[in-house]
């Protein structure tokens, strides 16, 4: 159907009162074009008047979003329209029909693909973009982007909260646009200091401190808070007996004390196993007597040991496997 038979189609569906207020805004050689097709058409069925104004009412929202809001200017219009009854059922049907995840193509496509397409657009865009990727796949892009962009990009998904649907359908259907296919979307949580901490999880470690470093001069808060989160306390079950051994080491027995007090018996062997049993005996005895110790105390003792062994990694002792296995040479 052509966009003539299209409009001709709203102004039927739009009644005459509201389509002679429309006529007022058109030019004369468009009523006249409207007028003629209108003639021509003897009927239209309710399944095709339905999705004639479902594209009326995407249409409105994106055309409106960065000037009015879209979509309570679409709203308003149908509002007007159809009268508050007609205009809920039409919006219902709408927002029914055609929402679903947001960004949901991006799992069909590989990582190389992705950044193709974001490449030559504004970091914010990127940074939209890749908070509906995978961890995984956002480390691989970030890792290829040029080394200012990265910067930027990152910076902007730390502060990445809800975004408004409407944002979010524009920047779609300009990614859509590209692979052919259509979706839209809810109000979405994305990005934030947990998305950036699984993706500097995945990313190697000259990107890591490369970006890392740069932010530290403007933002250092931001670098300690995602390191805090990169890795985790149960993440030590990940290091080999050495490496244990070598934070084990390093670390205030106090500390070693507080932090297994609520540790599950997967840590709680590998820490364990890994010390000599006569410290083994002093820690699980002071354990004994260790009571009425606040969570906070314990996450805090947990965080001490975490910052041990980052910095035995920053140094080389501990390595913590991210990213893509690289090979073993033996």
């Amino acid at each position: 159907m052509d966009s003539i038979t299209k409009a001709a189609s709203i102004i039927i569906a739009l009644g005459a009162d509201v389509s002679s207020e429309i006529f007022k805004y058109l030019r004369d050689d468009e009523i006249e074009e409207l007028s003629i097709q209108i003639s021509k058409m003897d009927s239209i069925t309710p399944q095709q008047s339905q999705e004639i104004m479902n594209e009326f009412y995407e249409q409105c929202v994106q055309q409106k979003v960065i000037a009015e809001g879209g979509e309570s200017y679409a709203k308003d219009v149908l509002l007007k329209a159809f009268g508050k009854e007609r205009a809920g059922e039409v919006m219902e049907r709408i927002n029914k029909n055609g929402r679903q995840v947001a960004f949901e193509f991006l799992k069909k496509v590989d990582y190389k693909t992705i950044l193709m397409m974001i490449q030559n657009e504004h970091p914010q865009t990127i940074a939209l973009v890749l908070s509906y990727t995978a961890p995984e796949v956002a480390s691989k892009i970030l890792a290829e982007l040029p080394p200012n962009l990265q910067v930027s990009v990152f910076q902007r998904i730390a502060n990445l909260d809800r975004t408004s649907p409407e944002v979010i359908k524009v920047v779609e259907n300009i990614m859509l646009k590209k692979l052919g296919s259509m979706a839209s979307v809810d109000m979405a949580e994305v990005g934030g200091i947990k998305y950036l901490a699984e993706v500097m999880n995945n990313v190697d470690m000259k990107t890591e401190k490369y970006i890392f470093d740069e932010i530290s001069g403007t933002t250092p808060e931001l670098v300690e808070e995602i390191r805090k989160r990169m890795f985790v306390f149960e993440d030590i079950t990940r290091l080999d007996n050495m490496e244990i051994q070598a934070f084990i080491r390093e670390c205030d027995t106090k500390d070693l004390t507080i932090a297994l007090k609520t540790a599950s018996q997967e840590i709680s062997d590998a820490i364990f196993g890994n010390m000599s049993q006569r410290q083994q005996e002093t820690i699980k005895t002071d354990m004994q007597y260790l009571h009425n110790i606040r969570m906070s105390d314990v996450e805090e003792a947990q965080q001490r040991i975490i910052a041990v062994i980052r910095k035995l990694e920053e140094q080389g002792t501990i390595v913590i496997s991210k990213g893509e296995k690289d090979a073993i040479i033996e």
